[in-house]
């Protein structure tokens, strides 16, 4: 039994440091700071489209050369940036759980592979997850299933669950054709019931018979 999981606003709240990496990339051009609620609704397509977003955000034209620049700066401190992420609450509790119960674990996100390694180091996290595939890791990135697909294949064979909090988790998961638990208080952008899902909660102390339950 495996279950794959997105990480921000699935397992962690990291939005606090992304959109302090992001203001820091923007102050370094000289443009005025986005608001932590502009920050949150920019992620989810991985670290270039976030720097893109930023950059919409506050110019009337976009700069290439300007969007160059912003980005290997947002990448120098995005690295390194976990002081201000926290875990929701009855994430751990419900790992070791799933872990105790058979489940094998892995991590599929668009967060590049660097500063998720960071940041699992940080949690003491590094051994938790068989495979970690990150936003770079292969050419393209969630919503194309091929991320969550990679790390279907390099795990061991069996039922396969996808945990996620977005839009964009839910269409990786329908485009790979795998059962989809949607995390209802992380970074999704609309409501509930237009995300395709096949059970949702908002507490994660549910997940592991949810996962049970979608297996059957």
């Amino acid at each position: 039994m495996n279950i794959i999981f997105d990480l921000d606003g699935t397992l962690i709240d990291s939005a606090p440091d992304i959109h302090a990496a992001g203001n820091a990339a923007l102050a370094a051009e000289g443009l005025p700071g986005v608001s932590p609620e502009q920050a949150r609704s920019f992620i989810g397509k991985g670290a270039g489209v976030f720097v893109e977003r930023l950059e919409a955000a506050v110019v009337d034209r976009p700069d290439p050369a300007r969007v160059a620049r912003m980005r290997a700066a947002f990448s120098a401190q995005y690295e390194i940036a976990h002081a201000l992420t926290r875990i929701y609450p009855g994430v751990e509790a419900a790992l070791a759980k799933l872990g105790g119960s058979g489940w094998r674990l892995g991590l599929c996100t668009n967060k590049p592979l660097r500063p998720t390694h960071t940041v699992l180091a940080h949690f003491g996290w590094s051994e938790m997850f068989e495979v970690v595939i990150g936003g770079d890791s292969l050419p393209v990135h969630k919503p194309d299933p091929a991320p969550l697909r990679a790390v279907i294949e390099a795990m061991p064979a069996g039922p396969v669950v996808y945990v996620g909090d977005s839009e964009v988790d839910a269409e990786t998961a329908q485009r790979a054709g795998v059962p989809f638990a949607l995390y209802t208080e992380g970074y999704r952008k609309t409501p509930v019931a237009t995300i395709p899902h096949d059970m949702r909660f908002s507490d994660w102390a549910e997940l592991p018979g949810i996962a049970a339950a979608l297996i059957r």
